[in-house]
């Protein structure tokens, strides 16, 4: 019988192999709800007792409540199920993994609502992925004549009336790029800035709609430059990338204080406390523990 702490160390898992990458399949019989998008990349990834959620950066959520039978599984691409395939109720796969939940008592999927994104609530915005210059240029000009003055920059990056395709890893990536501080008012942005934000971000979004996903230069190692690389040295400065939960739905933003730096406000957002330096799964620990800088300080 699962306990509470089977299904964090799943959750744990599945968040070290799934957070950050593209859904290449989805497959789950009896489906009540929404079906995930191919290609919409995997957001978070969130265990509480014995429900765990996988939400995708669209606001798509899937839910499951394993209860005493179900229990989820990990495999690699191509790897045997060590269950049967009529106990499988749904299978996530992403490049290189397979995610099975097995035998759960709730399936069910919904769509997180989020005022910022919701597009009934005004006109939706342009998808970056697919927008001609004319609609880039509207984008612009959204972001530059942004209604509230003193949004973040990352939440605004969210607004799907100011843009569309961007969730929370590209937003991430995108700041880290133009060398943005998350937390600066819109209204600090010039002309110059918007453009700038617009076209890295409709850069990285075209330039992997048809592979794996690789957020950063192909230079950087692992293909992301800060999402989901909290208490690792930052590729460009060095300085230590750094996790926030931030806007209403306290979604982790990931960023460097050491290079993102342009508009950075007066004074910063304090610390979330709650806000872990690294996921404790034993992956993400070796991955840390293996790191040139962190050797020479145990070794010291």
């Amino acid at each position: 019988m699962p306990e509470g702490e089977s299904t964090y160390r799943s959750g744990a898992a599945l968040r070290t192999a799934l957070i950050g990458r593209p859904l290449r399949r989805f497959d789950a019989p009896g489906l009540f709800g929404p079906t995930p998008t191919i290609g919409r990349l995997v957001e978070r990834v969130e265990s509480h007792g014995k429900d765990l959620q996988i939400v995708w950066d669209d606001g798509i959520v899937l839910h499951t409540r394993v209860r005493l039978n179900g229990s989820w599984h990990l495999y690699r691409t191509g790897e045997r199920w060590r269950k049967p395939n009529d106990q499988m109720r749904v299978a996530v796969e992403v490049p290189g993994w397979v995610a099975v939940c097995f035998n759960a008592a709730t399936i069910e999927t919904y769509r997180e609502f989020d005022p910022v994104r919701h597009p009934g609530l005004g006109r939706l915005a342009p998808d970056l992925s697919i927008a001609t210059d004319a609609e880039l240029a509207e984008c612009i000009r959204r972001m530059f004549s942004y209604a509230d003055e003193a949004c973040p920059i990352a939440e605004v990056l969210l607004d799907q009336h100011v843009v569309c395709g961007i969730g929370n890893v590209y937003r991430s990536e995108v700041l880290w790029a133009c060398e943005l501080s998350p937390f600066g008012a819109v209204s600090a942005l010039s002309l110059e800035d918007c453009t700038q934000v617009i076209n890295a971000a409709t850069r990285l979004l075209r330039t992997n709609l048809d592979r794996v996903y690789r957020g950063a230069p192909p230079e950087i190692s692992g293909g992301l430059a800060v999402y989901g690389r909290n208490g690792t040295r930052c590729a460009r400065c060095g300085d230590t990338v750094q996790a926030r939960r931030v806007g209403q739905f306290e979604r982790l933003l990931y960023f460097c204080p050491g290079c993102q730096v342009r508009h950075q406000p007066l004074v910063e957002p304090p610390t979330d406390p709650a806000a872990r330096q690294m996921d404790p799964h034993p992956a993400a620990t070796m991955f840390n523990a293996g790191l040139p800088w962190r050797r020479d300080s145990i070794s010291g």
